[in-house]
């Protein structure tokens, strides 16, 4: 077994090993003690396991999306962008509760030649990272257009931004870049750096502006038929 696969396994040994404990404990707490724990405790203590499940789930999710991409599996099909982010938008509103999401997609626009599966993790991965690294009652915004001759997705958020310092890690497997906000929250440092890798094997490239006010994330995919780009544009 090679270095980086050991690496590989032992860090996600750990992240699997935290959400499991907290589940584990918090779990045979309610069930040792549920008559003597206070009703307001046990929401606590249930919210706190239904949040580890999804972290856990989320880290599977990104497991499986690594496991596939070095097997080479992709199944190439029209997409519908503006669906697509309608369907995963549900899922993380219901964990961001109060967080705002808004939606400015481009009506009539064109489809893309894409994985319908990849596609919809990058969107969750994309949306999910800007309303992880905001705070609470910020705005998450996801705009499609047609730019260059691409189709764009921006994921725009109002968190405080990255460091220049810090732009070459942002790809990297494993890696998490160091704000308060990253002590809030729970990462494993593979959601970005798959998100580049599915991106680029669909033909897409992916980019990103930072300031003080937040950050955007750009992924833009190639148009699966010009015609339709001209007839996006007469219709809007």
């Amino acid at each position: 077994m090679s270095t980086v696969e050991e690496e590989f396994i032992s860090t996600v040994s750990h992240e699997l090993r935290t959400p499991l404990t907290s589940i584990r404990g918090f779990s045979q707490t309610l069930l040792n003690s549920w008559d003597k724990i206070k009703d307001d405790d046990k929401k606590k203590f249930i919210g706190i396991i239904e949040e580890q499940s999804n972290r856990l789930i989320h880290l599977v999710e990104n497991i499986l999306s690594v496991s596939k991409m070095n097997a080479g599996e992709q199944v190439l099909k029209e997409v519908n962008i503006n669906e697509g982010i309608r369907k995963v938008l549900p899922l993380i509103e219901n964990q961001y509760k109060q967080h705002k999401f808004v939606l400015k997609l481009l009506p009539n626009l064109p489809p893309a030649l894409l994985d319908e599966d990849k596609f919809q993790q990058i969107m969750t991965n994309l949306i999910d990272n800007g309303a992880k690294y905001s705070e609470i009652g910020k705005t998450v915004t996801i705009e499609t257009s047609i730019a260059e001759d691409m189709i764009s997705i921006k994921v725009q958020d109002e968190g405080v931004g990255i460091k220049e310092e810090d732009y070459d890690k942002l790809f990297k497997k494993f890696s998490r870049l160091e704000n308060y906000l990253t002590s809030k929250t729970q990462g494993n440092g593979l959601g970005l750096y798959i998100t580049k890798e599915l991106v680029e094997k669909m033909n897409g490239k992916i980019s990103f502006s930072s300031s003080a006010n937040g950050t955007v994330f750009e992924v833009k995919f190639p148009l699966y038929n010009q015609e339709d780009a001209l007839k996006c544009f007469q219709m809007s």
